[in-house]
């Protein structure tokens, strides 16, 4: 049986990262956590790891990107890079929502089930008070499509005595503090977005020929994008 390797981008946060997966299981992956790197870094990661894993893009059977929602020029970076690989080589391009897969990659790091009343959270930071979110099930079904979400101590006040939350992503570290006193609302700090957080969901869009229009495809902003003057120093 043939294996399927497909070459995996995420650039949604500050994270820029690559991977390859092989039928769905992450073979290798390079993360590097600095600010403002995606365009200087991004296909200088692609080839090392193309190197590493001795794989030409003839093997690669698909792209995949992290199409949003998260930073506006991270995900243009990314999606651009994506697609214009997928030009070159004639590969089929899968867009995976950002924050599935950033649930799929937290719960793929638990080393213990989730308990079922666990509502789970995904955060991409979007400034002050402000997240992109949603919302799924211990078995990662989506229960609330993203949106974006400003959060506040009443946040999350409707539960029942047995359901929990659970924050997690750039965007739930600043929560930490504000729901330290509520037992319903657990804040995972430092969870970071990688590339082979899409290793699953990209290998179930390929095997369901889930693919994008490259010429058409766009990244999945949530808001849009409003330019900012720099503060005089």
């Amino acid at each position: 049986m043939p294996k399927h390797f497909i070459l995996q981008i995420e650039t949604a946060t500050q994270v820029c990262s690559v991977a390859i997966s092989v039928d769905g299981r992450t073979l290798a992956f390079r993360d590097v956590d600095e600010p403002n790197v995606h365009a200087s870094r991004l296909t200088l990661l692609v080839e090392e790891l193309m190197h590493e894993t001795g794989l030409s893009f003839a093997d690669l059977a698909a792209i995949a990107v992290s199409k949003g929602p998260g930073s506006y020029t991270g995900l243009r970076i990314g999606v651009s890079t994506a697609k214009g690989l997928c030009y070159a080589t004639a590969l089929p391009l899968i867009g995976i929502d950002t924050l599935t897969a950033m649930a799929a990659g937290f719960v793929a790091e638990q080393s213990h089930p989730i308990h079922a009343g666990t509502y789970l959270y995904p955060m991409v930071d979007a400034r002050r008070m402000e997240v992109y979110t949603g919302t799924y099930d211990h078995r990662l079904n989506p229960l609330k499509p993203a949106a974006a979400l400003i959060v506040d101590a009443h946040s999350f006040s409707d539960l029942d005595t047995n359901q929990q939350v659970t924050l997690f992503g750039n965007g739930a570290d600043k929560f930490e503090d504000l729901f330290a006193a509520n037992e319903h609302v657990v804040v995972i700090s430092h969870f970071k977005n990688s590339a082979r957080h899409l290793s699953g969901p990209a290998y179930r869009a390929f095997l369901d020929n889930q693919f994008e229009n490259v010429a058409y495809f766009e990244p999945y902003y949530l808001k849009d994008f409003v330019a900012t003057t720099p503060k005089q120093r």
